[in-house]
Formats: structure tokens, C-alpha cells, sequence
């Protein structure tokens, strides 16, 4: 006889109290076998085998003995619009009691944790089925054994752990596995039982272990472990975190090294053994604590007081199960049982609602979603199947059962949002496929009917109809819809087609059967037939104000219309004949184009006009196709639109067309008659000409009532597709009609691109031929161009010129005189440009340039200076902290005084947080103060706010502190030992407002010199014009040692870098 050990015991009992909650569920009649004189539930061998299974014990099997299995009762039924296979019900029943006996985790706050209320949920819901298919819901021969509970583990990533390194950072991995109790008690005896690690508690087989993350202190694995184990009670998640060492030598070591702290590491590395990992923490959780799913953030548990604080780990869990030996989950897929399990449930749920009078609004019971819940987790199906199968139960059973519509809204909306194609198989894509076309067919079937489905007697009809309709639209623009259903669908015109089919007769509209009776007096027939047409315009007038709003405003099948009935939708017998209008108009006025630019000899048809014949033909195209439009005035917003777009697009078209024949005129014009004055006159007027049409083009929106049209299809159109299709259209004409001009001036000799060499030594030396050029031919030029394109062309040769110029004067220093001289000639006293028009940014860039270009070094030097003397004063944020000064100067002795006070909010530069600062002054420029040195302040160990307190005198006179940049240049430093210093930020104060330059020896007085607090800059990573010039000048070695000085200055800052 074998011997119960304390743990079978309590697994016995445990399973019979599993087996009363068991019996005490299942429904009277169902599920039940008689064992023994008593009654037992379908799975209490199994449970029995699971427990003893646990306990450690092993029926005795006699040999030759079978168990005798009886063949299952199949049942051929349909419930809710689903038609079942034989034994279906049984099968879901059996996967919902499953589900419910080997549940895990802790319940969540809104679900049913006692599973008494969730036997007696079940219960009902099998009372409910139909008694056909309640009559298949026999005792389950089959006796499924408990599954392999599983944690699904996902260790994400971690933050603020230690750094073991002498880098200071870590090589942070995870060791992970799940204990049992049985392991559990050969270590209750030991007292710092927190101090074990996983690899001294779980077998080595049973350790799974993460990647190393190299050098971090915030590492991200993102790795999944599935873990199994055999009792929620008993068992206890894991996690410890370690530092990976590998063997390095010193030398390796010491490069690493960063700090004193470092150096430490390197001493203690020496005293334990090589490869030996270093403990960052540990995490230990009990299973029975954890829910179902988990995801949250667990502080590293330390082995010593020495370090609390080891940061913090984020974990997420799942708690499945494998291998369910359920009939359902032998033989079909996870995701499919769901489905079924979630239509039944659904189905229950709808009903409930109906038979108390009220309207099922999506929402299922608390115990419904703890069931579908635990199932979905067991199974370990994903948040995108989830979505998938209650979207094919809600809407197969939307076709059946009634309920509200906008409850599919929510699946349309996480399917779209979560829609990866390639997650399905096959058949899912077709079985989705299908919902879509099924509904779609559905809801167009009862759009059909919508009078009598939907009737306006019956409170929340056209809330309902607007939710359908809406659901359709949503499930129509859905990525899923278009990438599976294959047809093309045009839901508007779906929705008309239904809506025009003959359908039942709204009751206002049931013509009583006398109107049909044969022809009696005069009155009578006047009577019924004034009766049917107020029946008739009642009609009418309820579909225009209810039924009209919401097919257009959600499936846009109509066009709402307030004119009277009689003249209502008339422009729609024109329809298909505006496009045929719209083409004729465009070839006609094309044709008229054409012509007139054939009879044009481009000469001025006026005594006192300076443009040729065919602008007036071109002027009259124009305005008759903006008076077409004023009189066509289409009724339709949108289809007004598309009209106005078209013809906005051939008047461009007519334009460009225009400039190309011009020009291709004047060339015929020019080559037959071989005269060279002839000529520029021709190119002066197509110049004239497309001036004149770009004036055309600029009054289209004023004469086409853009505005208006605007406010029109505001409702429709939004206002970014107008900017795009109108604006941008008519901006990229004038832009094509400006370069048509620059294109014609080319041709001509006195082309502003022939006036000015390529070369730009050659440009250099051309100033004054250009110079000379303009003053002979402007004259000309002013002469047979209108005001307006004179200036323009003045416009555009001086942007040329000064594009050419720009470009030159980055290649070769040149003469500032020469540059002014060429912005007298383009002025002319007034006659040519306004100021305000020379007076470019890029003229005004060339200038500053060519002031720099022409300056000394050491101009250049002090100029720098006064720029960063001006940042300095233009800077109040601290960002890089602040150096506090008194700074004194007494004429009696020439001497200047600084105090340097402290400073405060310095950046931390040093691994351990902190740095190690002082302050170095100098006078700058140098070569104002060659022999003044430079004077440094103590260092401050391991400061942020370091107070130095110290006085320093330089002897200069005062007329060195008057010149331009002379400023005191304050330079905090974090000092380091093995390396370069690095740079905590700079500050410059002008000596020209120390006090006591410019009082009176009387009036100085130390103790009132006011204190000055300077913020701490950086020099600018992108570098500095001045800098870049004195660069440039490589014979200069002044100015070569001082741009060395600053960049050497610039790579010690952190940020540069």
C-alpha cells in the first residue's frame, strides 16, 4: 500500500473540493454519471490522476484490463442563426468548464473571482440553449487531464542598475526559472535564504538566461521565455541580474579608467577571481500574486545592505496553458474555439436584454468577459485575434439577433488600427472576407426596406439607420475591406441603387383601394386626388427633412436640394454635356490663339501703347470664357468645383501655348527681315505681351469669384485641396510666365547673362564695362518697354548680378568701391530701383562680406570679440551655470582688479557626477596685451557651486581698455588628470564699462564696486564667419595662431563635440 505524503493530502483535498464546485455546476440533468451509488462529475478521474499525480502517487493498473468508452451522442442543431455539427455544444461546454476548474492568476479587479458564480454563470447559459440541443449536453466519456501551466515571461528592459565597470557601466544579463515548492523546502533552513541566486535554487536545465547588453545602464532585452511549472500555489518566479566579466588585462583596464572611482574597481577586481560575474539584484514574485497578464515595473532586490538601490526591472507575464487535453482544443484551432465560445456567450447575453425589454448596447456581463478572458489567456491568442473573432460573432449575429449596430463600431476601429495582413492564415482572410461581404449584403438589404424597418412611428428608428449607415461607411474605408474584397464596391452607389428599387409603400402612401374605383362625379375624383397629393407632399416633405439628411451625410448616396420640387435637379439634364462644352470652348479659344499670333507682326497697335494685336484677341478669349462661367452658375458645389478647376487648367494652357508661339513668331519675324533694331523692338513687345497676359492670369480669381466659390464648397472641399488645385495652378503659371520673360531677355544683346562673365577674376575686371553697358542700352530698353516691365527687368538683372557677384566674392577678395558704384547706376538718382528694392539680404550679406574681406587681422580679431562681448550681454539663460566678479580699476595706479567670487550651476563633467573646476583670466585681444599672462584660480575638487574668493591685478593702462573688443576673458575649466582639461563655459566682460575707468580717484571705494554675475557660453559648433576668413589668410600666422587657439578651445567643449 503506498504511503500519502502531507503534500498528497492536501492535493486530495484540494481535488475534492475541485470536484463539488464541479458538480454543483453542471445543470440538473446534464454532465452527471452515477459512481459508485454516488454522484460524480465527468472529470473526477482526471482531476483524481492530476492530484495524485501531484502527491506523488500512481494508480495499479491490472493487466489486460481496457476501459470501455461508450460512443458520444451527436445532435444535429441550430441556435441564434449558427448551425451547430453533432456534439458541438458538448465540446464548447466541456472547453468553458475547463477553462473555469484550471484557472490562474489572480482575478482582476472588474471579473468574477469566485468560481462558484462562474459555475452558476454556466449553468444558465446551458439552461438557455434550445432543449434539441441541450439533449447532446451528456456526461463527457473523455476525461481530460489538467494541462502544463505556463508563464510566458518577457523580460523588457531595466533602468538605473550599477555600474561594475571601471567604465562605469555594466554588462547587464538575466538568469531566470521558476521554483517549486519541493525545492523550496531544502533551503527553509537557511536563514539568508536572499542571498540565493537562481542558479543555486532551480536545476541548471530549468535556467534560461538573456544576451549580454555590452556597456549600458539602462539595457533592453525585449525576450520572451515560456516557463512551466506544476503549481500556481507553490511556485515562485526568479530573476537575477548580473554583470558579465570577461579576463582584460591592466593596460585595458587603464584605458578604460575615468575617475578615482574607477581605479577602485581595478582593485577590487584584482581580489576576486577572473571571469567571476558581479550581483547586480534580484527579483522574486510568487505566481498566486501574479495575474493573468502582468506588466509592470519590480525594484531589484539587493544580497547586502551595502547598495539598496540597484534600480528597477520591467517584467511582463502571462500565465497560459499547453497541451489542454479538451476535445475542442485537440482538434481545432485556438482562435476558432474562442469564436465559438464568444458567439455562444454573445448570444446569451443579447437575449437577456430582449427578454427584459431593453436594447442590448454591446456590453457584456462581468461574468461573461472574466470566462472569454480566462480563455483568451489560457490560449494565448493575441489582442488582433481577439478583435478578429468578436468581430465575426457580433456581426453574424447582428443578421439573427437585434441589437444597436454602432456596437461593431469598436471592432471596425481596432481592426484598422491593428491590421497587419500577413498575421492571417488563408482561411481566416477568406472567413473575414465573407463577414464583410455578408454584412454589406445584409445592411444593404435592409436599406431597401428602411421605411418599414426603420419607421419614424417607432422611437430611435433614425438613430438606428444612422449607426447602420454609418458602420457600413466605416467598414467600406477599412484597409482589411479593400485588401480582401477583391470587387470594387461603391457603397453611394449601392446605397441609390437600393433606395431606387420598388419596394413596400410607406402607410402615408397606401393608396386606399376607392381611389381606383371607377370614374364618379367630378367631385369626388377632385377629392381623392387633392387627398393623394397631400399625402404625396407630406411624403415629400418628411423624406426631405429626415431620410434625405442622413443618406447624404453618411453614405452621400443623394444630393440635398431646397429649390422647389418642380425645378429641383433640372442642371442634371446637362451633365454629361458640360464636359463636351467645356472641351469645345477650350479648342475654340485655342483655334483664336492661334490665328492671331499668325496675323500679329508684333509692332504697338496704338500711338501710346507699347503691345501688339493678338493681347486684345487673347484679352477677349478670356473675358468670354469668365462670363460662360458667371452664366453657367452650377448649382452643385463640388461638381462647380471640378468646372472651375478645368477651366482654370485651359486658360493656363492657353497662356503657356501663347508664349511659345509669340516667341516663335518673333524669331520667324526676325530671321526674314534680318534687321537688327527691328528685332529688339519684336523682343520688347512679346516682353510687353506676356507682361500684359501675366496681368490677365493675376485677375482671374477677382473675375472667377474664387471667394465665393469657397464659401460654397466649404461643406465639401477643404480648404487645403482649393490652395492645391487653384492657387498652386495659377502660382505656377505666373512663375512659368516670369521665366518665359527672363528667356526672351536672353535673346537679346543686352542680356543682363551676356553682360556678366562666368570667370570671376574676368567678373572682377568687368565691373566697369558693365557699368558702361547699362548707362547705353537702359535708355533704349526704357524707351519700347512699358514702365512695369522696365523695372521688372531692372529687378531681374539686378538679383542676376548680384547672385554672380556673391558667388565671386567667396573665391576672391574684391573692391568695395567698385560694388557701391554698380548700386549708384542701378538707383539713377531716383529713376531706376528704390532703395528699399537694391537694398537686398543678399545685397546687404555681399556688403558685410566685402567689409569684412577688406579689414586687418587684428581688426577682424577685435571684431570677434565685440560679437562675443555682444552675445554675452544678449545671454541670460545659464545653461552651462554662471562665474560671479568684481572688477575695479584705478587711473592713479593703472591697475585693474578682479575678484573672482564663485560660481554656481556648473555642469557635471566627471563620471561620479561632479567636477573639478577653475578659473583661467585673460586680456584679450592678445596683441593689445602681449605682456599680460594669463592668471589661473585654484582648483575645486569635486565642486558645482565652487567658492574661490580670489583677487588678481593686471597693470595696463587705461586707453587699452577703451579699444574696440579689449575685454576680460574668463575661462572655467574641469581639470583632469590623465587627459585634457575640459571646458565648462567662458565669459567675456568689457573693460570699457569697468567702473572706475572714467571717475575720479575720490570717488572709488572697493567696498562698493557692484558684484557682476556673467552666464557661461560656448563657442557655436557651426563655426564663425570671422573665424572662417582669418582661416583663409594662410600667410598670416597671427591670424593662423588665433584660430587655432579657438578651435582648440571648441573641441574641449562637450557639446561641440
Amino acid at each position: 500500500m503506498l504511503k500519502q505524503s502531507p503534500r498528497g493530502s492536501r492535493a486530495a483535498a484540494r481535488g475534492q473540493q475541485l470536484q463539488k464546485s464541479f458538480l454543483a455546476a453542471l445543470p440538473p440533468g446534464l454532465g452527471r454519471r452515477e459512481l459508485g451509488g454516488g454522484w460524480a462529475p465527468p472529470w473526477a478521474e482526471a482531476v483524481g490522476k492530476r492530484e495524485r499525480r501531484l502527491a506523488g502517487m500512481h494508480p495499479v493498473s491490472c493487466p489486460g484490463t481496457q476501459r470501455h468508452r461508450p460512443p458520444q451522442r451527436r445532435a444535429e442543431i441550430s441556435h441564434a442563426g449558427f448551425p451547430k455539427p453533432q456534439g458541438s455544444l458538448t465540446l464548447l461546454y466541456e472547453e468553458v468548464l475547463y477553462t473555469i476548474l484550471y484557472r490562474l492568476g489572480k482575478p482582476e479587479h472588474n471579473h468574477v473571482g469566485d468560481a462558484e458564480e462562474l459555475y452558476a454563470y454556466v449553468q444558465k447559459v446551458s439552461a438557455h440553449v434550445p432543449a434539441g440541443a441541450r439533449a447532446s449536453l451528456q456526461p463527457l466519456e473523455t476525461c481530460p487531464l489538467s494541462p502544463i501551466f505556463c508563464l510566458k515571461a518577457t523580460v523588457k528592459e531595466a533602468k538605473g542598475i550599477l555600474g561594475k565597470d571601471v567604465s562605469g557601466f555594466s554588462d547587464p544579463y538575466c538568469l531566470l526559472g521558476i521554483e517549486s515548492k519541493s525545492q523550496e523546502l531544502a533551503h527553509l533552513e537557511n536563514k539568508k535564504r536572499q542571498k540565493a541566486v537562481v542558479k543555486d535554487l532551480i536545476p541548471e536545465d530549468q535556467i534560461h538566461r538573456t544576451q549580454v547588453i555590452n556597456q549600458t545602464l539602462s539595457p533592453v532585452w525585449d525576450e520572451t521565455f515560456i516557463l512551466e511549472f506544476e503549481d500556481v500555489e507553490t511556485a515562485s518566479f526568479h530573476l537575477d541580474m548580473w554583470d558579465s566579466d570577461v579576463v582584460e588585462s591592466v593596460r585595458h583596464k587603464l584605458g578604460e579608467l575615468t575617475d578615482l572611482h574607477g581605479l577602485k574597481r581595478i582593485f577590487k577586481d584584482a581580489r576576486k577571481d577572473k571571469g567571476q560575474d558581479d550581483f547586480l539584484g534580484n527579483v522574486v514574485l510568487r505566481l498566486k500574486d501574479l495575474h493573468c497578464w502582468d506588466d509592470q515595473w519590480h525594484l531589484l532586490e539587493p544580497r547586502t545592505e551595502t547598495y539598496p538601490n540597484r534600480g528597477q526591472c520591467h517584467l511582463q507575464f502571462l500565465l497560459t496553458h499547453k497541451k489542454r487535453t479538451t476535445m475542442s482544443s485537440r482538434t481545432q484551432p485556438s482562435y476558432t474555439v474562442h469564436r465559438h465560445l464568444l458567439q455562444q456567450l454573445v448570444s446569451y447575453e443579447i437575449l437577456q436584454h430582449q427578454a427584459g425589454s431593453t436594447a442590448w448596447d454591446g456590453e457584456l456581463s462581468k461574468h461573461a468577459i472574466t470566462v472569454l478572458y480566462l480563455h483568451a489567456t489560457q490560449k494565448d491568442l493575441s489582442d488582433f485575434h481577439q478583435v478578429m473573432a468578436q468581430w465575426l460573432a457580433y456581426s453574424k449575429l447582428y443578421q439573427s439577433l437585434e441589437f444597436n449596430s454602432s456596437c461593431l463600431l469598436h471592432q471596425i476601429t481596432s481592426i484598422e488600427y491593428q491590421w497587419v495582413q500577413e498575421r492571417l492564415r488563408p482561411e481566416q482572410k477568406a472567413e473575414l472576407a465573407e463577414s464583410f461581404q455578408s454584412l454589406l449584403t445584409y445592411g444593404i438589404s435592409l436599406i431597401r426596406r428602411y421605411r418599414i424597418i426603420f419607421p419614424l412611428s417607432v422611437p430611435r428608428s433614425t438613430d438606428r439607420l444612422q449607426s447602420l449607415l454609418r458602420v457600413l461607411v466605416q467598414m467600406c474605408k477599412m484597409k482589411a475591406f479593400r485588401e480582401l474584397c477583391t470587387l470594387s464596391l461603391d457603397l453611394p452607389e449601392m446605397v441609390s441603387e437600393a433606395l431606387k428599387v420598388p419596394g413596400v409603400i410607406s402607410k402615408p402612401l397606401r393608396i386606399q383601394n376607392k381611389l381606383f374605383l371607377p370614374l364618379q362625379s367630378m367631385e369626388e375624383n377632385g377629392k381623392a386626388l387633392a387627398k393623394l397629393l397631400v399625402e404625396v407632399i407630406g411624403d415629400l416633405q418628411q423624406c426631405n427633412k429626415i431620410w434625405n439628411k442622413f443618406f447624404i451625410s453618411q453614405a452621400g448616396a443623394f444630393v440635398h436640394r431646397d429649390r422647389p420640387l418642380a425645378l429641383s435637379d433640372f442642371h442634371q439634364w446637362f451633365k454629361e454635356a458640360v464636359p463636351q462644352w467645356l472641351q469645345k470652348a477650350y479648342t475654340i479659344a485655342l483655334e483664336r490663339t492661334q490665328r492671331a499670333v499668325q496675323m500679329d507682326q508684333l509692332m504697338p497697335f496704338g500711338e501710346h501703347n507699347k503691345h501688339s494685336t493678338s493681347t486684345v484677341d487673347l484679352s477677349t478669349c478670356y473675358a468670354q470664357i469668365v462670363k460662360t462661367w458667371q452664366q453657367l452658375n452650377w448649382p452643385d458645389p463640388e461638381e462647380a468645383f471640378m468646372i472651375m478647376v478645368k477651366l482654370v487648367e485651359d486658360m493656363c494652357k492657353i497662356a503657356m501655348m501663347y508664349c511659345r508661339l509669340v516667341k516663335t513668331r518673333a524669331e520667324e519675324l526676325s530671321l526674314r527681315e534680318q534687321n537688327e533694331g527691328d528685332a529688339a523692338n519684336r523682343l520688347c513687345i512679346v516682353v510687353n505681351n506676356i507682361k500684359q497676359l501675366r496681368l490677365l492670369i493675376l485677375k482671374l480669381p477677382s473675375q472667377l469669384d474664387w471667394a465665393h466659390l469657397e464659401q460654397r464648397t466649404g461643406a465639401v472641399i477643404n480648404p487645403e485641396q482649393i490652395q492645391h488645385t487653384l492657387h498652386n495652378q495659377l502660382d505656377s503659371t505666373i512663375s512659368c510666365l516670369d521665366h518665359e520673360i527672363r528667356d526672351v531677355l536672353s535673346l537679346a544683346r543686352y542680356s543682363p547673362a551676356g553682360a556678366l562673365p562666368d570667370t570671376p577674376f574676368l567678373l572682377l575686371q568687368s565691373i566697369m564695362p558693365l557699368m558702361k553697358f547699362l548707362e547705353s542700352e537702359l535708355q533704349y530698353l526704357n524707351e519700347h518697354l512699358v514702365q512695369e516691365n522696365f523695372k521688372s527687368l531692372l529687378g531681374l538683372l539686378w538679383h542676376h548680378t548680384l547672385d554672380v557677384l556673391s558667388a565671386a566674392a567667396q573665391q576672391q577678395v574684391p573692391s568695395a568701391q567698385r560694388y557701391k558704384n554698380l548700386e549708384l547706376c542701378f538707383y539713377a538718382e531716383g529713376c531706376g530701383l528704390p532703395l528699399e528694392t537694391l537694398h537686398t539680404a543678399a545685397f546687404l550679406s555681399l556688403e558685410t562680406h566685402l567689409a569684412l574681406c577688406s579689414t586687418t587681422s587684428r581688426k577682424l580679431i577685435q571684431k570677434y570679440f565685440s560679437n562675443r562681448i555682444q552675445q554675452q550681454l544678449d545671454t541670460s539663460s545659464e545653461k552651462y551655470g554662471a562665474v560671479t566678479i568684481k572688477v575695479l580699476y584705478r587711473p592713479s595706479e593703472q591697475k585693474l582688479r578682479v575678484e573672482v567670487l564663485n560660481a554656481v550651476n556648473l555642469i557635471p563633467l566627471d563620471s561620479n557626477g561632479s567636477s573639478d573646476p577653475f578659473v583661467q583670466l585673460t586680456l584679450e585681444p592678445r596683441h593689445e596685451f602681449p605682456e599680460v599672462v594669463a592668471r589661473t584660480t585654484q582648483c575645486k575638487k569635486n565642486e558645482l557651486h565652487p567658492l574661490f574668493d580670489e583677487a588678481f591685478d593686471f597693470l595696463i593702462p587705461p586707453e587699452k581698455c577703451q579699444q574696440d573688443g579689449a575685454c576680460l576673458l574668463l575661462t572655467v575649466f574641469d581639470y583632469d588628470t590623465l587627459g585634457t582639461n575640459d571646458l565648462e563655459g567662458e565669459a567675456f566682460f568689457p573693460l570699457s564699462r569697468v567702473p572706475g575707468l572714467n571717475a575720479d580717484e575720490d570717488q572709488l571705494d572697493g567696498g562698493r564696486v557692484p558684484q557682476t554675475r556673467l552666464p557661461l557660453t560656448h563657442p557655436k559648433p557651426a563655426g564663425d564667419e570671422i573665424l572662417r576668413l582669418l582661416e583663409s589668410r594662410k600667410g598670416d600666422k597671427e591670424a593662423q595662431a588665433f584660430v587655432k587657439l579657438r578651435k582648440q578651445r571648441a573641441k574641449q567643449s562637450k557639446e561641440a563635440a
